[in-house]
């Protein structure tokens, strides 16, 4: 809810005082308190102590603002309500993260509105101007445009205006905007699945799938050639394999790959466990052995690694604990607590049938 004041700011235009608007949450944010705090303060609709008043007056009176008649008026009323704007509920691993979120919000007595972009970026502000006008208590956003490596323009400056009247979440990132981060150590992931493969004595390591347009693969694949660098093994670009992130693009990688002729890698790194299926499939039709003639490696850890055969070792985090983090970071900053710019969750390494020690 927005309450307008006028600002005494001068514009340097012989004393001529423009108008600003500003949100309630702007205000609470930067004093510290709650919305509802801050509502009642401006209302006088209850007693709020003097240490709150007075961090709330410090802030209205170094921007000069006086609240007009209508906010005077009103009243924050708390919905309850997160939104969650998700890349693609169909993988794996955002239906898992969606789910825990979901379970998160409704314990602590929320309910949680999905919108779900199924992998078209540009279908992102849309739903967010929707989220801002069911007036939601947070925005949290999951994988999408947050994922880009380049951050668009126009749409930090659209969550920028977002965020002035509710707090944004996202596991993802975007530069020059004031948002809190929930995400997974993408180093300690790639690195957990580096020395893994690199004890066992694997030295051909085949990467495949994902995009350097994509930030969390830009990084990892940033960290698997210092990790080769690291081991003294040379980096074989050719063993860098660009492309997306479904079944289908594993095995359009690998099929390829086997087509051209090149030395057979011992390991093969898949950007997530779908793409590490498809890579299985293909393995498996040309009758290479898995793992005794390549290991798979994936990332995600989800659900699909014990339905792949052999089932999948992968690089995950816990989902209830990331979905918990997350919804608890959105909850703490829409009641104006104090919350780190980064969070980041822990991966852990399971290891399955798909990846066995390199027989000399």
């Amino acid at each position: 809810m927005k309450y307008r004041y006028e600002a005494g700011t001068d514009s340097g235009k012989g004393g001529v005082m423009e108008k600003e608007t500003i949100s309630i949450y702007k205000i609470a944010k930067e004093a510290g308190v709650s919305l509802a705090t801050v509502s009642r303060i401006l209302t006088g609709s209850a007693r709020v102590s003097q240490e709150k008043q007075e961090q709330v007056r410090r802030v209205i009176e170094k921007y000069n603002f006086r609240p007009n008649a209508l906010a005077r008026s009103l009243r924050y009323v708390e919905k309850k309500l997160i939104g969650l704007l998700i890349s693609d509920i169909r993988n794996p691993y955002y239906s898992m993260l969606a789910v825990e979120c979901e379970a998160a919000a409704y314990r602590r007595g929320y309910l949680l509105m999905v919108c779900n972009s199924l992998g078209d970026n540009s279908a992102e502000p849309g739903y967010l101007d929707k989220l801002y006008d069911q007036r939601v208590d947070a925005v949290i956003q999951i994988g999408g445009k947050t994922d880009e490596r380049t951050s668009d323009p126009a749409y930090v400056k659209l969550v920028n205006r977002m965020a002035q009247h509710m707090p944004f979440v996202t596991t993802g990132c975007l530069e020059g905007t004031d948002c809190r981060r929930v995400c997974i150590d993408e180093e300690r992931s790639m690195t957990l699945a580096m020395e893994y493969l690199h004890e066992n004595g694997h030295e051909r390591l085949l990467f495949a799938g994902g995009s350097e347009a994509v930030r969390p693969t830009a990084e990892k694949r940033g960290i698997y050639r210092k990790c080769l660098e690291k081991y003294k093994i040379p980096v074989r670009e050719e063993y860098i394999l660009d492309g997306g992130y479904d079944v289908e693009d594993g095995e359009r990688m690998m099929t390829a790959f086997l087509e051209s002729g090149r030395t057979l890698p011992t390991a093969v790194l898949a950007i997530n466990d779908f793409a590490a299926v498809g890579v299985t499939h293909i393995l498996r039709a040309k009758g290479i052995r898995i793992p005794q003639d390549i290991s798979v490696v994936s990332f995600d850890n989800t659900f699909v690694t014990e339905t792949c055969v052999p089932p999948l070792t992968s690089v995950g985090c816990d989902y209830r604990s990331f979905g918990e983090l997350l919804i608890e970071t959105a909850v703490q900053a829409a009641h104006g607590q104090k919350t780190p710019g980064i969070r980041k969750i822990l991966p852990v390494l399971t290891i399955r049938e798909s990846s066995a020690r390199v027989i000399r």
